[in-house]
């Protein structure tokens, strides 16, 4: 059986920021909100079983839809305490005010903008998995052209999901490929890579689903924004279709699970 494991980063709007745009807190909250609202009710409607990676100032600031989110059936994983700052007091603190708003045990995490974070510091932290390793090479971003392509152990035990690439070129299959090339380009590549691996990992972000996120006054540019709004729900129900007849939609934890059952 071939595994989907779609993901959504659901954490504040901060975006602008790195573009040298100011936004106020009501903004940044209230667009992540209303674009997460979209992607439950997407999911729900498909009946796609995702993970969402939360930060936990998003779930402080939303505890009813993270609560709604997790009773849909869908699995809760840190995304780190905010999605602006980090240190690593940050990997507890998170899994803590997550597992008390959801009544929960919290088993992944996911870094902000997948950066770095010591290995151990996570599994120590009471942590499974991560899903931050890109296994591509993008200038500036990511340099990791010779890392798994499929899930493997960390020397220290902790399970790594990596995000989805093309094998041997290495094609980047993240959400800016996903939002950018033609979907009768990209899903080819999705199965190809499905097919090769067994199992396809990609997220996006709630902001990406509402259509303020592509506004002037944010500063970013359009390839970042490009089908904000109800466009961009419209091909992740599009993807959720394609890929659905050649596999199965699964949580991080259930693949996990599913995975150590087999050996």
């Amino acid at each position: 059986m071939k595994s989907i494991l779609l993901s959504f980063d659901i954490e504040e709007f901060d975006l602008p920021t790195e573009f040298g745009a100011e936004i106020s807190r009501e903004d940044m909250f209230s667009i992540a909100g209303e674009g997460a609202r979209r992607v439950l009710r997407t999911m729900n409607e498909s009946g796609a079983r995702v993970t969402f990676f939360v930060t936990a100032a998003f779930a402080l600031e939303f505890p009813d839809l993270v609560r709604e989110m997790k009773s849909s059936g869908h699995e809760i994983a840190s995304h780190g305490f905010s999605h602006t700052a980090f240190e690593p007091a940050d990997l507890k603190r998170s899994r803590e005010a997550l597992e008390e708003i959801t009544g929960s045990p919290v088993r992944g995490f996911r870094m902000a903008r997948l950066a770095r974070v010591g290995k151990q510091d996570i599994l120590n932290a009471g942590y499974d998995y991560e899903s931050s390793l890109n296994p591509v090479w993008l200038p500036g971003r990511y340099s990791n052209f010779t890392a798994p392509l499929k899930p493997f152990r960390e020397a220290c035990g902790l399970w790594q999901l990596p995000v989805s690439a093309l094998p041997v070129v290495r094609f980047p299959l993240f959400w800016l490929s996903f939002k950018n090339l033609p979907l009768p380009v990209y899903l080819p590549l999705a199965k190809a890579a499905m097919s090769a691996t067994g199992f396809f990992n990609m997220y996006s972000h709630p902001w990406e689903y509402n259509e303020r996120a592509a506004e002037e006054q944010w500063k970013i540019p359009g390839y970042i924004v490009r089908h904000a709004g109800e466009s961009q729900r419209r091909r992740l129900g599009r993807l959720i279709g394609s890929l659905g007849r050649a596999g199965e939609f699964e949580t991080f934890s259930a693949y996990l699970d599913r995975t150590r059952e087999n050996g």
